[in-house]
């Protein structure tokens, strides 16, 4: 078993080149020489903002971030971050926060007794300060408790502050929200977000929940049987058909955009898809409390765009946009997904094969979507 990750400083990238093998285990829990399941993967990690790993149950993701956090024995390991080879120190020695999907607080501490054990122990003086941690995860109102007092949404929220407070040099975070129930995810979502928006470190993010992903991260590693599908940015990725993520019924594509004013009369505000001169695509959205200039990431999922021949003159959709047809893909006998290029980004709209055929929709074609759906993000 091996894990080499070359030469690059935290602060630009985190290169990773990781092999390891898992024996295959008979019900007496005893490794057989034969492995049923290898880690093979090469990738390169941005050294900030949030890099998501993704892909099916039992695909390798958990192995992966613990190699990398050191907890899993290897025989060779070369770990590169900020300068510093770290590969061949024991795992509490390589300053990464670690996120578990169990909160693993001390049963026997207040919540603030656990943040304190964890600022006590903290790697360095660089971190966040303990009020910090505190406000990004709004734990205030929590540090009495004792970790049986709280909710599963709240346990995680204190489990995230008290890898923060250790000052790591990289989060990992190991499908933080897969024990917590969807009125409590969202809220973490937000706090993460604001977390990354906060720390100059990479955080790492594992997840086959594909709406967490898009609202999440910048940068995306799929996996699948051990080995690396595809990596690139997040935009990027999600717009590729040739991948299985945009065969998802969750699929979406994930935009920028920017705020160009408020219609106070109708409580909306338009955003602007074209970051460059010359592009005026549009959308309207509830009303937002930002300025004209400021950035907004939005989600539209495939799901709920629809494709005309020419512009409807009577609908109550208000987004529709303009658009040429990139590239289309068969998804089955049934649906087809279209991936259409809108003010030098790109949409995707799965509709039916007839529907494809009965519009003769071909490469190269002009057409209109009508967006049903548009769901900020940040």
């Amino acid at each position: 078993m091996g894990v080499a990750v070359m030469n690059g400083t935290l602060e630009k990238s985190i290169q990773l080149a990781i092999k390891h093998s898992l024996g295959e285990v008979t019900s007496g829990g005893e490794a057989k020489s034969s492995a049923n399941f290898s880690l093979s993967l090469k990738a390169q990690l941005p050294g900030k903002g949030i890099t998501a790993i993704y892909g099916p149950s039992g695909c390798g993701k958990t192995t992966l971030l613990r190699c990398i956090a050191g907890l899993e024995e290897v025989e060779h390991c070369q770990l590169n971050m900020s300068g510093d080879e770290i590969g061949s120190l024991p795992a509490k020695q390589r300053q990464l926060g670690y996120v578990f999907q169990e909160n693993r607080l001390f049963p026997h501490l207040s919540v603030e007794g656990n943040l304190d054990f964890a600022y006590k122990r903290r790697f360095s003086d660089n971190g966040p300060s303990k009020q910090q941690v505190i406000d990004w995860l709004d734990i205030d109102a929590l540090l009495e408790r004792k970790p049986d007092q709280l909710s599963g949404g709240q346990k995680q929220r204190v489990a995230i502050a008290r890898a923060l407070l250790t000052a790591p040099r990289c989060l990992l975070l190991d499908e933080p929200l897969a024990g917590v129930d969807s009125q409590a995810r969202n809220p973490i979502l937000r706090h993460l977000e604001t977390v990354a928006e906060n720390l100059n470190i990479p955080m790492v993010y594992v997840s086959h929940n594909l709406d967490e992903i898009t609202r999440l991260a910048d940068h995306l590693i799929i996996m699948d049987q051990g080995r690396l599908v595809a990596d690139g940015p997040l935009l990027d990725m999600l717009s590729r058909l040739d991948l299985d993520v945009t065969r998802q019924e969750s699929a979406a594509v994930v935009l920028n955009t920017q705020i160009m004013g408020h219609d106070d009369r109708y409580s909306l505000t338009q955003l602007s898809l074209g970051l460059q001169s010359g592009d005026d695509a549009q959308l309207s959205v509830g009303r937002l409390s930002g300025e004209p200039g400021n950035a907004v990431r939005v989600r539209i999922p495939c799901r709920d765009v629809s494709i005309a021949l020419e512009r409807p003159s009577l609908s109550s959709i208000l987004n529709i946009l303009p658009g040429v047809i990139t590239e289309i893909e068969l998804i089955d006998g049934a649906r087809a997904m279209i991936k259409t290029e809108v003010a030098r980004q790109f949409i995707l709209a799965r509709i039916t094969r007839k529907s494809m055929e009965h519009l003769q929709l071909e490469t190269g074609k002009q057409v209109y979507l009508q967006i049903k759906t548009v769901a900020l993000l940040s």
